[in-house]
């Protein structure tokens, strides 16, 4: 395999610039601050640079910054080693990325789960569920109380000091006898 040209490298960091500065302006002001207009003004881009990584404007940018959020969230979950530090290390990344985790969960996108077009880095934060649980039905319960715990969260609609007691409870539900 060849090494990049120059060129190819200078487009890959113009397209990582674009999703880093998405990202940001999104963690700071929201996912509606974040328009291709205030892309281009905030890293002296112009439009049609952006368009051209991204030709289907925000939409795309928002699927690039959920690929690199389930790629940043994969190995921390690999990282962190056992189901409680799994549990700790994805409520963690919810609570400290909202936006980043908004877009991996919750804006639409063209992502599929579960399939065989899944992308690989959808799949590599889904391992360490699944090798922490055994199997994917338990990883994937693991999973959608993690998610649902992270969106009550954030939201304000659990209490803040109940998290490990309800962390403990889900892991031992999920560790108790079929």
């Amino acid at each position: 395999m060849k090494a990049p040209t120059k060129a190819q490298l200078a487009r890959a960091a113009r397209r990582d610039r674009i999703v880093d500065a998405a990202r940001e302006i999104a963690e700071v002001d929201g996912w509606p601050a974040v328009t291709v207009r205030r892309l281009a003004d905030t890293i002296g881009y112009s439009q049609p640079v952006l368009y051209g990584h991204f030709p289907d404007g925000r939409d795309g940018i928002v699927r690039a910054v959920a690929l690199a959020g389930f790629a940043q969230l994969a190995e921390l979950l690999t990282a962190a080693g056992e189901v409680s530090g799994i549990c700790a290390a994805y409520l963690e990344f919810a609570r400290s990325r909202p936006a980043t985790y908004e877009a991996m969960f919750s804006m639409p996108t063209d992502l599929e789960f579960a399939r065989p077009t899944t992308p690989e880095q959808l799949r590599a934060g889904f391992r360490p569920l699944l090798s922490a649980m055994g199997d994917e039905t338990r990883a994937e319960v693991l999973w959608s109380a993690l998610h649902g715990l992270a969106d009550l969260s954030r939201h304000g609609r659990l209490r803040p000091d109940h998290e490990t007691a309800r962390v403990e409870l889900l892991i031992g539900l999920l560790r108790s006898p079929k």
